[in-house]
């Protein structure tokens, strides 16, 4: 698994912890049917730490509803043992032109 014991995830509704969204993921609460990216990926590396921001197309199903997302996500990740582990996602909904 590429994310830490402290990820966490901040969208519109605020944050979920790992635990909190790997829980809603067993129970089969939440599933995603497609998830593509629109644009490549821009990676910033800074001495051990890598913030990755790209466009994102996806379709989720939350509890039977299903959910069209369009968003930017911003991913931070820091080296640790040799492994990159994601600490922190961000997303917000693209603006519709």
């Amino acid at each position: 698994m590429f994310l830490a014991e402290e990820w966490t995830l901040v969208s519109e509704t605020g944050i979920a912890t790992r635990s909190q969204f790997l829980g809603h993921i067993a129970s089969g609460d939440l599933t995603h049917s497609m998830m593509e990216p629109v644009t490549e990926p821009q990676v910033l590396l800074l001495d051990g730490t890598a913030v990755s921001t790209a466009r994102i197309v996806n379709t989720a199903h939350y509890r039977g509803n299903r959910i069209d997302a369009d968003e930017w996500t911003t991913d931070v990740f820091v080296r640790r043992g040799g492994r990159w582990l994601c600490v922190n996602t961000h997303i917000t909904p693209a603006a519709q032109s």
